[in-house]
């Protein structure tokens, strides 16, 4: 499973971004797709998961209520769409995608066994 990942970039504080994973290769293998960002100097953190097939959705609570995660199956798509951002939302957003969809162990990296490179969301003042 290759995953391409697009839609960073920079935005005021307040303001709005989508981000978008395109999933290609063996992707009927995937039951879970994530979002997982990076900011500098700090360890990767989980954002948001969702099951492929049943729609489950996961969010971390820094996010919640601001971001939305959600899928295009006809696409192979995850989108994760980001409201009211703030400036400690900056980071590097990386998507990742799991043959398992596990609550439990969706936080942790360890988990994904496939990632996309990285696409930096930049929140300014």
């Amino acid at each position: 499973v290759q995953l391409q990942a697009s839609g960073g970039g920079l935005v005021q504080a307040g303001g709005s971004l989508r981000l978008s994973c395109a999933a290609s290769g063996r992707t009927f293998s995937i039951e879970a797709m994530g979002w997982f960002r990076q900011a500098p100097g700090q360890e990767r953190e989980f954002v948001a998961a969702i099951s492929w097939r049943g729609g489950t959705i996961y969010y971390a609570d820094s996010v919640k209520g601001r971001f939305t995660i959600s899928r295009d199956n006809a696409k192979n798509t995850a989108y994760l769409q980001m409201n009211s951002l703030k400036l400690e939302d900056t980071a590097v957003y990386s998507c990742a995608a799991d043959p398992a969809f596990s609550i439990p162990t969706m936080a942790n990296a360890w988990h994904w066994d496939y990632w996309g490179q990285g696409t930096l969301v930049t929140v300014s003042s």
